[in-house]
């Protein structure tokens, strides 16, 4: 009878006698060295910056066999996703040679995550060398204290993130902290390609994170501490990466016509296609036979390829026209979102198509969300790409599937495949193109980077200016408003991780928000206020519920945001900013729209022009159309987006100056009952006169400022100079016929008020 089963989640390395075969390249031998004139220092941050393709797990793994398991020096490996950690354990059991470790004979590891694959966290065994743990399932809480018995003694730790451009997510600054509370000496690297490539606010935080770097020989402080680091250029010229042909076939379809202003935002912060455009694209039979025909008639050419598709409905449909061409193609996807496809995938499945794949039993592998961040794949030929994306990162890693050069056991050239659609303007896509430019570095030029802001502009005008034609919508008190109090003045700009779903694993969310110079005082009052306010909800973790992210908001509100604002704060948009602090703990960056030329959206002035020389209905329509067109007015053409839009902003400019709004009556010929302002809420009241809430809560605050500036609960004596910890409540509760007035209204702490409301 069976009573045990062999897995592959732990066990023991048996270091190889024999001689290793595989001779690391020049970039690695110098990173290599450069990870061991850091390890000179008793404790460290770095981290290592190697181009997709580069070879950063083989690099680590082999420098950590020498100089951590051959010393009797535990590494704990952190990743946050499954297959990295399959990859990296798979590097430490094959290269772990008596020529790199003469001192030990052998090893233990284990790999922890949620996986049903690997162990679990409580699994954990003291004599466990080598241990390589999901970042979620060792930093979720309760879980993160198991490592106490394991460390217990380590006067060192290396301590390895991969992919470590996410290591600015609190989880993993959790289990940072933890660590560095029970182990005197921890030597912290990072791996990965991209740690440029994020946002100022992101490179603020990976800085505080990664601390030392080597500048000429020493070990140094600097912004973001890099040991080593190599571009792709280079990699390629060494032959080490393979020198990209780019072809962009045009597909003749068109898509994205008529997208609202959800979608397109949706498309631009989260990369994510609207589910009835990802059916339109996945079922065109036009576009996937063109797809199909294209390997096809290249297949010499193309070799071994990998496809990436838009979902499972797509890969299916895509696999099963490969086959039809008596092409052998399998698909992997890291999840199945879509029932209706009735198609259960396991990890399995995926490994084996994967297993196919690499030993030539299959030419084409078309993948869904999976053989993007460190799948090492060299037979790769070819990469297709039929899903448009706004990440530059997503783009970098679904090309660098390709780019194993002939050094590295690859191929010379490398073929990236990217068919090219018709789309809406408006969207940013990345192009394989913008890879291979500059020094790959990916900081952005000065006028990159407004080109960048004004698109970001543009996305967030869309809504409003859709607003301004909508018959059902009164947009009486945004009309009236000055145009230029509704261009931004700044934004917020940060990315977060949305919270995985079971079985699933989270996406990237980039978001920003927009500041007008009437939310500008509110949005820095509120950040100030974040950490008390974390601080009073005893938030620890990195995802938080609806319905707390609801409650917080409406704290946010209260305190900063009543008031008249035009245009108005959105909700959605502290909440946002909400979801990055809980993970982050730090305020997004804030950046200044100081490039924007506000004078080439004077939409006023033209206005002022068209009156001036009193343009008939003719004239008028071939000015606008002029100034549309003309490339000095580019700045028009990005911000409003459509021309229609610019219209009716021009004729709203040109009513202001005819006097229309001032003779206008906007009352309404119903009699309405009638119910003074006191007798309403205090929330309700500031519906009406948001000016008069704003006064009242203003002063209720001042008569518990103290002459220190801060504010004091009059039951308890608690005290802040932040408000959002107090409520301002009726002195005779509302509900017994209190009044909403200045007499009427006081400030207590959320816990005294609380407690007034229980009796």
């Amino acid at each position: 009878m069976i009573d045990s089963v062999y897995v592959k989640s732990f066990g023991k390395i048996n270091v190889k006698k024999q001689k290793n075969t595989r001779s690391p390249y020049r970039h690695q031998v110098e990173a290599m060295k450069a990870l061991s004139k850091i390890n000179e220092e008793q404790e460290f941050s770095t981290l290592v910056v190697l181009p997709t393709g580069g070879g950063k797990t083989y690099t680590a793994s082999s420098w950590l066999l020498k100089n951590a398991i051959d010393t009797g020096k535990k590494i704990l490996w952190i990743a946050h996703r499954h297959m990295l950690l399959d990859q990296a354990a798979d590097s430490f059991q094959k290269y772990a040679y008596t020529e790199i470790m003469p001192n030990v004979e052998s090893f233990t590891f284990r790999i922890v995550s949620g996986s049903t694959e690997h162990d679990k966290v409580a699994d954990i065994e003291k004599k466990d060398n080598l241990l390589i743990c999901s970042k979620d399932s060792l930093g979720r809480s309760g879980n993160i204290s198991r490592l106490e018995q394991w460390l217990k003694g380590e006067d060192v730790l290396y301590l390895v993130i991969d992919e470590a451009h996410h290591a600015t997510a609190k989880t993993y600054r959790r289990i940072i902290d933890y660590v560095k509370g029970i182990v005197p000496h921890l030597k912290i690297i990072g791996l990965t390609a991209t740690p440029t490539r994020t946002a100022e606010s992101e490179k603020g935080l990976l800085a505080k994170i990664f601390t030392d770097g080597i500048k000429n020989g020493k070990v140094v402080k600097n912004d973001v501490g890099i040991a080593y680091k190599v571009d792709l250029k280079e990699l390629q010229k060494k032959g080490i990466l393979a020198q990209a042909v780019i072809e962009n076939p045009p597909t003749h379809e068109v898509y994205g016509e008529g997208l609202g202003a959800k979608a397109l935002a949706k498309i631009q912060h989260l990369d994510l296609l609207p589910s009835e455009l990802q059916e339109k694209i996945a079922n065109s039979a036009t576009r996937n036979k063109f797809i199909v025909d294209r390997y096809a008639e290249n297949r010499k050419k193309y070799g071994k390829t990998i496809v990436f598709a838009i979902d499972i409905d797509h890969a299916i449909a895509l696999k099963a026209l490969f086959e039809d061409r008596g092409i052998k193609a399998k698909y992997v996807v890291s999840s199945i979102r879509d029932s209706v496809t009735k198609v259960s995938i396991t990890q399995e499945d995926n490994k084996q198509a994967i297993e196919d794949y690499k030993k030539g039993n299959i030419d084409v592998i078309i993948n869904v969300n999976i053989l993007t961040e460190g799948v090492d794949l060299p037979e790769t030929q070819t990469v297709f790409l039929t899903r448009p994306t706004v990440s530059t990162i997503l783009m970098t890693q679904m090309v660098g599937r390709a780019l194993r050069g002939t050094m590295a056991g690859g191929t010379e050239k490398a073929y990236i495949v990217s068919f090219v659609d018709e789309w809406n303007k408006h969207i940013s896509w990345a192009s394989p193109e913008s890879i291979f430019e500059g020094d790959n570095d990916f900081i952005e030029s000065k006028a990159g980077k407004s080109n960048k802001e004004v698109r970001l502009i543009s996305l967030a005008k869309i809504e409003e200016f859709a607003k301004l034609i909508d018959a059902n919508i009164d947009t009486t008190a945004l009309e009236l408003a000055p145009f230029e109090q509704r261009i931004p003045v700044g934004m917020y700009s940060f990315t977060y991780l949305e919270e995985p779903e079971e079985g699933f694993e989270g996406i990237d969310c980039s978001y920003q928000v927009m500041v007008y110079n009437s939310t500008l005082q509110a949005y820095e009052d509120m950040m100030a206020a974040l950490p008390e306010l974390f601080a009073d909800f005893d938030i620890d973790e990195e995802y938080l519920p609806e319905s707390v992210l609801k409650e917080m908001a409406e704290r946010l509100h209260d305190a900063y945001f009543c008031g008249e604002m035009v245009p108005p704060y959105d909700e959605k948009d502290v909440i946002n900013i909400l979801k990055y602090y809980a993970q982050k703990e730090e305020i997004p960056a804030f950046y200044k729209f100081n490039e924007l030329k506000r004078e080439d959206l004077d939409v006023k002035k033209f206005a002022q022009d068209i009156l001036a020389k009193e343009m008939t209905r003719v004239e008028e329509k071939k000015f606008i159309d002029n100034l549309w067109e003309h490339k000095d007015h580019e700045m028009l053409r990005i911000f409003f987006g459509r021309k229609i839009y610019f219209k009716k902003q021009l004729d709203i400019e040109i009513d202001k100056l005819l006097g229309v709004y001032e003779n206008e009556d906007f009352s309404n010929l119903v009699e309405y009952g009638k119910r003074k302002l006191e007798d309403l809420t205090l929330h309700d009241l500031g519906k009406y006169n948001p000016a008069l809430e704003k006064e009242l809560r203003d002063g209720a605050f001042q008569k518990v400022k103290g002459k220190d500036g801060k504010y004091r609960c009059p039951k308890c004596g608690y005290s802040s100079s932040s408000r959002v910890n107090f409520q301002v409540d009726h002195i005779k509760p509302f509900n017994k016929g209190g009044k909403t007035n200045a007499k009427n209204l006081q400030v207590l702490c959320r816990m005294c008020n609380a407690r007034k409301s229980d009796k």
